[in-house]
Protein backbone atom coordinates (compact mmCIF):
# COMPACT_ATOMS: atom_id res chain seq x y z
CA UNK A 1 0.00 0.00 0.00
CA UNK A 2 1.12 3.06 -1.06
CA UNK A 3 1.77 6.17 1.81
CA UNK A 4 -0.47 9.35 0.22
CA UNK A 5 1.54 12.20 -0.66
CA UNK A 6 0.74 14.89 1.53
CA UNK A 7 -1.07 17.89 0.29
CA UNK A 8 1.30 21.17 -0.91
CA UNK A 9 0.71 24.29 -2.51
CA UNK A 10 1.86 25.21 -5.94
CA UNK A 11 3.69 28.58 -7.02
CA UNK A 12 4.51 29.41 -10.65
CA UNK A 13 8.61 29.40 -11.72
CA UNK A 14 9.79 32.44 -12.40
CA UNK A 15 12.05 31.21 -15.11
CA UNK A 16 9.78 28.46 -17.34
CA UNK A 17 6.57 29.64 -15.96
CA UNK A 18 4.96 26.29 -15.17
CA UNK A 19 3.36 25.75 -12.02
CA UNK A 20 5.25 23.52 -9.29
CA UNK A 21 5.19 22.21 -6.03
CA UNK A 22 6.21 24.44 -3.05
CA UNK A 23 8.54 22.42 -1.14
CA UNK A 24 12.15 22.33 0.34
CA UNK A 25 14.15 25.17 -1.35
CA UNK A 26 11.49 25.86 -3.41
CA UNK A 27 10.98 29.71 -2.84
CA UNK A 28 14.89 30.30 -2.06
CA UNK A 29 15.26 29.23 -6.14
CA UNK A 30 12.61 31.35 -6.57
CA UNK A 31 14.67 34.39 -5.24
CA UNK A 32 17.93 33.35 -6.94
CA UNK A 33 16.09 32.86 -10.61
CA UNK A 34 15.00 36.48 -9.82
CA UNK A 35 18.53 38.11 -9.20
CA UNK A 36 20.20 36.11 -12.10
CA UNK A 37 17.78 37.26 -13.82
CA UNK A 38 16.90 41.05 -13.12
CA UNK A 39 20.08 41.93 -10.77
CA UNK A 40 23.02 39.88 -12.79
CA UNK A 41 21.11 40.22 -16.51
CA UNK A 42 21.31 36.68 -17.78
CA UNK A 43 18.03 35.86 -19.79
CA UNK A 44 16.02 33.46 -18.68
CA UNK A 45 16.98 31.29 -21.79
CA UNK A 46 20.82 30.99 -19.88
CA UNK A 47 19.02 29.12 -16.71
CA UNK A 48 18.17 25.98 -17.51
CA UNK A 49 16.07 25.18 -14.52
CA UNK A 50 16.30 20.80 -13.01
CA UNK A 51 19.51 20.38 -15.07
CA UNK A 52 19.96 16.52 -14.93
CA UNK A 53 22.53 14.02 -13.38
CA UNK A 54 22.61 10.88 -14.43
CA UNK A 55 24.74 8.39 -14.05
CA UNK A 56 25.65 4.96 -12.40
CA UNK A 57 27.69 3.57 -9.25
CA UNK A 58 28.23 0.27 -10.43
CA UNK A 59 24.89 -0.99 -11.87
CA UNK A 60 22.97 1.20 -9.85
CA UNK A 61 21.62 3.96 -11.93
CA UNK A 62 21.01 7.43 -10.41
CA UNK A 63 19.17 10.32 -11.81
CA UNK A 64 19.14 13.90 -10.16
CA UNK A 65 19.29 17.50 -11.12
CA UNK A 66 21.35 20.77 -10.90
CA UNK A 67 18.62 23.23 -9.40
CA UNK A 68 19.78 25.87 -11.63
CA UNK A 69 22.53 25.51 -14.45
CA UNK A 70 23.68 28.99 -15.50
CA UNK A 71 24.85 29.47 -19.41
CA UNK A 72 27.32 31.96 -20.66
CA UNK A 73 27.02 34.09 -23.19
CA UNK A 74 28.40 31.69 -25.61
CA UNK A 75 26.24 29.20 -24.78
CA UNK A 76 28.68 26.72 -22.19
CA UNK A 77 27.89 25.67 -18.96
CA UNK A 78 29.19 28.97 -16.26
CA UNK A 79 27.77 27.67 -12.91
CA UNK A 80 25.62 24.72 -11.49
CA UNK A 81 23.79 26.18 -8.72
CA UNK A 82 22.26 24.71 -5.74
CA UNK A 83 19.59 26.47 -3.56
CA UNK A 84 19.44 25.51 0.07
CA UNK A 85 16.97 25.97 2.77
CA UNK A 86 19.59 25.57 5.68
CA UNK A 87 22.94 26.57 6.02
CA UNK A 88 25.25 27.18 3.43
CA UNK A 89 28.26 25.81 4.46
CA UNK A 90 26.81 22.38 4.53
CA UNK A 91 25.86 22.33 0.80
CA UNK A 92 29.05 23.56 -0.77
CA UNK A 93 30.96 19.95 -1.58
CA UNK A 94 27.40 18.68 -3.21
CA UNK A 95 27.13 21.75 -5.07
CA UNK A 96 30.72 21.15 -6.16
CA UNK A 97 30.23 17.40 -7.15
CA UNK A 98 27.23 18.73 -8.76
CA UNK A 99 28.94 21.24 -10.91
CA UNK A 100 32.13 18.11 -11.30
CA UNK A 101 29.22 16.03 -12.77
CA UNK A 102 26.95 18.00 -14.68
CA UNK A 103 29.37 18.27 -17.83
CA UNK A 104 32.54 17.63 -19.71
CA UNK A 105 34.84 19.70 -18.38
CA UNK A 106 33.17 20.05 -15.74
CA UNK A 107 31.48 23.14 -14.65
CA UNK A 108 33.81 25.84 -13.38
CA UNK A 109 31.93 27.45 -10.67
CA UNK A 110 29.39 26.39 -7.96
CA UNK A 111 26.89 28.68 -6.20
CA UNK A 112 24.86 27.92 -2.91
CA UNK A 113 22.44 30.23 -1.94
CA UNK A 114 19.68 30.58 0.30
CA UNK A 115 18.18 33.23 -2.27
CA UNK A 116 19.93 35.38 0.52
CA UNK A 117 22.98 34.62 1.30
CA UNK A 118 25.49 33.22 -1.38
CA UNK A 119 28.62 31.27 -1.56
CA UNK A 120 30.31 30.78 -4.88
CA UNK A 121 33.07 28.13 -5.09
CA UNK A 122 35.59 27.54 -8.18
CA UNK A 123 34.97 23.45 -9.17
CA UNK A 124 38.59 22.42 -9.56
CA UNK A 125 40.04 22.76 -6.03
CA UNK A 126 36.43 23.55 -4.42
CA UNK A 127 37.58 26.87 -3.20
CA UNK A 128 35.51 29.59 -2.05
CA UNK A 129 36.04 32.89 -4.49
CA UNK A 130 32.91 34.66 -3.31
CA UNK A 131 30.61 35.29 -0.92
CA UNK A 132 27.81 38.07 -1.74
CA UNK A 133 26.16 39.19 -4.57
CA UNK A 134 28.69 41.37 -5.90
CA UNK A 135 31.38 38.85 -6.33
CA UNK A 136 29.07 36.57 -8.35
CA UNK A 137 29.10 36.49 -12.45
CA UNK A 138 26.87 38.63 -14.62
CA UNK A 139 25.93 37.43 -17.91
CA UNK A 140 28.06 40.83 -19.67
CA UNK A 141 31.39 39.64 -18.09
CA UNK A 142 30.41 36.04 -18.74
CA UNK A 143 32.53 34.31 -20.98
CA UNK A 144 35.42 36.22 -19.11
CA UNK A 145 33.96 34.12 -16.00
CA UNK A 146 34.60 30.94 -18.14
CA UNK A 147 38.10 31.76 -19.49
CA UNK A 148 39.33 32.36 -15.58
CA UNK A 149 37.50 29.37 -13.94
CA UNK A 150 38.53 26.84 -16.99
CA UNK A 151 38.58 23.09 -15.71
CA UNK A 152 39.91 20.55 -16.92
CA UNK A 153 37.87 17.58 -17.48
CA UNK A 154 38.36 14.30 -14.58
CA UNK A 155 40.25 11.17 -14.84
CA UNK A 156 37.82 8.32 -14.75
CA UNK A 157 38.75 7.35 -10.99
CA UNK A 158 38.36 10.84 -10.04
CA UNK A 159 34.66 10.53 -11.83
CA UNK A 160 33.87 7.04 -10.03
CA UNK A 161 34.60 9.23 -6.48
CA UNK A 162 32.75 12.36 -7.80
CA UNK A 163 29.93 10.11 -8.25
CA UNK A 164 29.91 8.66 -5.18
CA UNK A 165 29.98 12.01 -2.86
CA UNK A 166 27.23 13.40 -5.35
CA UNK A 167 25.39 10.41 -4.62
CA UNK A 168 25.80 10.16 -1.00
CA UNK A 169 24.78 14.08 -0.69
CA UNK A 170 21.97 13.73 -3.00
CA UNK A 171 20.58 10.71 -0.63
CA UNK A 172 20.30 12.88 1.89
CA UNK A 173 17.43 15.40 0.38
CA UNK A 174 14.76 15.52 1.62
CA UNK A 175 11.20 17.33 1.56
CA UNK A 176 12.13 18.42 -2.43
CA UNK A 177 9.70 18.29 -5.23
CA UNK A 178 11.30 14.51 -7.23
CA UNK A 179 8.34 12.64 -7.91
CA UNK A 180 5.78 15.67 -7.41
CA UNK A 181 6.24 17.16 -11.25
CA UNK A 182 9.54 19.06 -9.99
CA UNK A 183 13.11 18.07 -9.45
CA UNK A 184 13.69 20.24 -7.24
CA UNK A 185 16.12 19.45 -4.51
Amino acid sequence: MTTPLKPYETIVDFVTGNSIPNVGAEENRQAVERILVEKKGFPKSALKIDFPIEFSVGSKPHVSAVNIMVFAKGGQPLMAVKCAAGSLGSYEREAVSAARLAANPPVGLALVSDGKSVTLLETQMGKVVGGNWTEIPDFEHSEEWLLKYKTPPLSSKRLDQERLIFRTYDAGNVNVGRGLGSGCG
